[in-house]
């Protein structure tokens, strides 16, 4: 009788015209028929020349499916016997039946509360190219050739080491190149051994919060502030306490700074997204604070290399006399995203731990690219590409900001032009920033929301990229922008 329900579901399930093989055919029906219970444990299946007659199929292709069964442990052998369904395989005697069929699909109800947390507050956008994406380079402008002959040396003559996991830090050149890089052009106090190598300013968020901060712990966010950093530490089960930023930068309340958090995250020298550089009284307010309270500061200067005007703005962590401050960095705005390498700099107590965290965590690569880049640093390559891309950013910060000014009048709010890859155009409190954004994007431009970046009292406007849009790209983009701009701001 069992041996009927297996011919009848091979001759039923058997498709000849199929791009599958027959013998991957022939497994398929007979190991699904063994997990449903249809051909229970102990159960002899038949032998492989009678069942090849009855299916008009070759006997080699019977003894392969039945030899693909017995590997995965459906089937046992018994040597002059014959071949019989497996003890240890699920069946309907052993009250193991599969899960009933169709298998519904997953609902909400399925995502546990840190899941939902973090899907509720999503913000990274669909599009990461083209009119007006904020904080994307222009990859264009990279030099592949340059890049592919420095990578073309390792791999001519390319050790195993390079093509292994990344233990610990990083790529130790690379890290001597950034702390060198570093020491030189944002006032970093650091040796190579503080440089640990990640692959983005997400992973460095994850690392510092998992080593330095428990579930439910409290962390100072800027407000607004940078979307990414929010999600990671909601992730990482912080609770998010708001401070409001203004033009001295981030500016905790008295009662806030009766209530010390485990974390303070800030954008100092160029604040995301409003782009306000942190005045010194305030940094040192900040530094002592975290002395005082044992908090810690991440410091994430994301877009430092491109400041238009004026001498460069040193970083918070030069002024660190205390060892509280991690400093954040990354290649991603610099060269290009895709690259997926970035750097923290941690105070030195804290350099193995995180070192092996990192390693724990995250098992990272990447070698061969690390060792690339360190050449591209090295030989100059690494500074001269900034050189360029800051004046073609500059020089497309200028043409849309003075197309804006033209249209809405040099009054206009907008955010300070001395650094940068976005602008802020500050909007009325009426205008709803984010169906203004929506129907920017149904015509092809990515404008982002401001209101979007606050954890609390939201105010409107739109962030705009200019570095990934040519100069020719800006005016005709901008005039299919200007019209639901003003229509918004006409429904007062």
């Amino acid at each position: 009788m069992l041996e009927i329900v297996l011919h009848e579901s091979l001759l039923q399930h058997l498709d000849r015209d199929s791009d599958e093989t027959l013998v991957r055919q022939i497994y398929r029906a007979c190991s699904r028929l063994i997990l449903e219970g249809s051909l229970p444990a102990g159960t002899k299946l038949p032998a492989s020349r009678a069942l090849a007659r009855d299916m008009q199929v070759s006997r080699n292709t019977i003894l392969n499916a039945y030899e693909q069964l017995h590997a995965e442990g459906y089937v046992v052998t018994h040597t002059g016997s014959g071949t019989y369904v497996s003890n240890l395989a699920p069946s309907l005697s052993r009250g193991l039946k599969p899960p009933p069929m169709p298998i519904a699909s997953p609902t909400e109800s399925n995502i546990s509360g840190r899941g939902r947390r973090l899907l509720g507050n999503t913000f990274a956008a669909k599009r990461q190219w083209g009119p007006f994406v904020p904080g994307v380079p222009d990859v264009t402008l990279f030099p592949s050739k340059v890049w592919m002959r420095l990578q073309r040396r390792y791999w001519n003559t390319l050790p195993p080491s390079l093509l292994t996991y990344a233990h610990g830090a990083g790529y130790y050149p690379l890290r001597r190149a950034v702390s060198e890089h570093l020491r030189v052009v944002r006032a970093v106090v650091c040796e190579p051994e503080q440089v640990i190598i990640t692959s983005g300013i997400h992973q460095s968020i994850s690392v510092l919060t998992h080593l330095l901060s428990d579930v439910g712990d409290r962390v100072w966010m800027e407000n607004p502030g940078y979307w990414g950093a929010s999600s990671m530490l909601r992730a990482g089960g912080l609770q998010l306490e708001p401070v409001e930023v203004t033009v001295e930068g981030m500016s905790p309340s008295a009662e806030q700074l009766q209530q010390p958090p485990q974390l303070i995250f800030v954008t100092p020298s160029h604040q995301y997204p409003l782009g306000h550089v942190m005045s010194l009284p305030q940094r040192l307010m900040l530094l002592e604070y975290a002395q005082r309270h044992q908090c810690w500061i991440i410091e994430d200067d994301y877009d430092s290399e491109f400041r238009f005007d004026g001498r460069p703005i040193p970083s918070l962590q030069g002024l660190d006399q205390y060892g509280r401050v991690l400093y954040l960095g990354t290649f991603s705005k610099t060269l290009f995203p895709g690259m997926r390498l970035a750097y923290m700099v941690v105070p030195k107590a804290l350099t193995d731990w995180v070192a092996r965290a990192l390693s724990e965590l995250y098992r990272e690569g990447r070698l061969l690219e690390q060792a690339t880049l360190t050449d591209f640093i090295a030989e100059g390559y690494y500074a001269q590409h900034i050189r360029k891309t800051k004046t073609v950013y500059a020089r497309r910060q200028s043409i849309l900001r003075e197309a804006l000014s033209h249209h809405f009048g040099r009054d206009w709010p907008m955010s300070n032009h001395e650094a940068g890859l976005h602008l802020v155009l500050h909007l009325p409190a009426y205008v709803n920033d984010v169906a203004l954004a929506n129907a920017a994007q149904a015509q092809g431009i990515w404008v982002r929301p401001l209101s979007s970046y606050y954890v609390a009292d939201a105010k409107p406007g739109l962030l705009f990229g200019y570095a990934s849009v040519s100069d020719e790209q800006i005016l005709p983009s901008l005039q299919r922008l200007l019209p639901l701009i003003d229509r918004a701001l006409a429904t007062a």
